[in-house]
């Protein structure tokens, strides 16, 4: 029968007590505990013979004789006269009383030898016999087989092939094998195993958090596109708020329907491009991240009313940085009411320009109309 090891799982014969593969304790084994309940063995003997003395005849009792009473001592009289001499007063003994003898119980026979009674010696009554309770025996200890294989060098157990400790004291069975030292990289994830001590893993973490940390600086300071993708994560974890322009123009307007009606911050007003090619110039005191541009494009927002007038349905945005850097984006609008908004990221604007391309609903000479444009920077 085999027994597996709680720690590693592997399997074990029932006369070890330590694993073989990690050396982890399993008890006592089934030898050691029938070593243990064997009695030790005496030294052969032959058993004494029970006695199988028959016993001595009860006698027969003899009846009891009761006592003479005793007689009364008389104390004596005070000597006054020495009277004559007379005869002694004789008191008369009481006859015995004769006693019944009790029946003798019967003697219980024992198979046996008989055995001749002495002549000289009474014959007496005696006691039942004690039965003596039989001697254990002892049976022979089977001789432990022990396993052909490498002897402990501690306690010289044999061991079974391909053990790696001994089964009685746990005791490496090949102690000049050492396993080698692993490689650092073997401790990260995903080739991580289980790490021995003195592996210098607090430097090895020491030295990639700085180089991470390195890397990040250097994407922040030195590589546009590492400052471009930190400044991203900012804007959309960040908050965003609304900035109104200092100034407003526009390269062409209807009548009655300037550049400053797109910035009054309502929709029912608008301002009026004569036709496609026309744009609204937005100019800003000091230099912001651009984070969006919102637009609401027709003459209002009631969908009535909404296609009662031309509108753009597509657009240009030039946007200026302080450096005098323009950055230009292509806007598609779609033809409906509502708010419409672009996504931007730059930094250091200190102005936009919105440029009608295309249009819809020009019939009759209508102007195109943008109902309110907004501007957004991060907070």
């Amino acid at each position: 029968m085999t027994r597996s090891c709680p720690a590693c799982g592997a399997a074990n014969e029932e006369d070890e007590d330590f694993c073989g593969s990690c050396g982890t304790y399993l008890g006592g084994s089934s030898s050691r505990r029938a070593r243990t309940a064997e009695p030790v063995p005496e030294a052969d003997a032959p058993a004494p013979e029970p006695d199988v003395t028959p016993p001595a005849p009860r006698p027969a009792p003899t009846p009891a004789v009761a006592p003479p009473p005793p007689v009364p001592v008389v104390p004596p009289a005070p000597v006054a006269e020495e009277p004559p001499p007379s005869a002694p007063e004789v008191t008369p003994e009481p006859a015995p009383v004769p006693v019944r003898p009790a029946p003798p119980a019967p003697a219980p026979v024992r198979p046996g030898r008989p055995v001749e009674p002495v002549a000289d010696e009474p014959v007496m009554a005696v006691q039942p016999g004690v039965p003596i309770a039989q001697r254990p025996v002892v049976r022979p200890v089977v001789a432990n087989e022990e396993p052909d294989g490498t002897p402990c060098p501690s306690c010289g157990a044999s061991n079974r092939p391909g053990r790696k400790f001994c089964r009685r004291c746990a005791t490496p069975l090949n102690p000049g094998e050492r396993e080698e030292p692993l490689p650092w990289w073997r401790t990260r994830w995903p080739f991580d195993r289980k790490v021995r001590a003195g592996s210098g893993r607090l430097l090895r973490g020491s030295l990639i958090a700085l180089v991470i940390a390195g890397l990040l600086v250097a994407g922040f300071l030195l590589v546009p596109a590492g400052r471009y993708v930190v400044e991203d994560v900012r804007d959309k974890l960040g908050g965003t708020g609304e900035i109104s322009p200092s100034d407003v123009s526009a390269s062409a307007a209807a009548p009655g329907h300037s550049a400053k009606l797109a910035v009054d911050g309502v929709t029912n007003t608008y301002w009026g491009a004569p036709k496609a090619g026309a744009s609204l110039t937005a100019e800003f005191d000091k230099p912001f991240r651009l984070v969006g541009v919102t637009v609401h494009t027709g003459v209002s927002t009631k969908a009535e009313a909404f296609r009662q007038g031309a509108r753009p349905t597509q657009a240009d945005l030039r946007i200026r940085t302080k450096d005098g850097k323009i950055h230009e984006k292509a806007w598609t609008l779609t033809d409906k009411p509502g708010e419409q908004t672009v996504r931007t990221g730059i930094s250091d604007v200190v102005s936009i320009e919105f440029i009608v391309r295309e249009a819809a609903g020009q019939e009759s000479g209508r102007p195109i109309a943008l109902g309110e444009i907004e501007y957004f920077k991060r907070t």
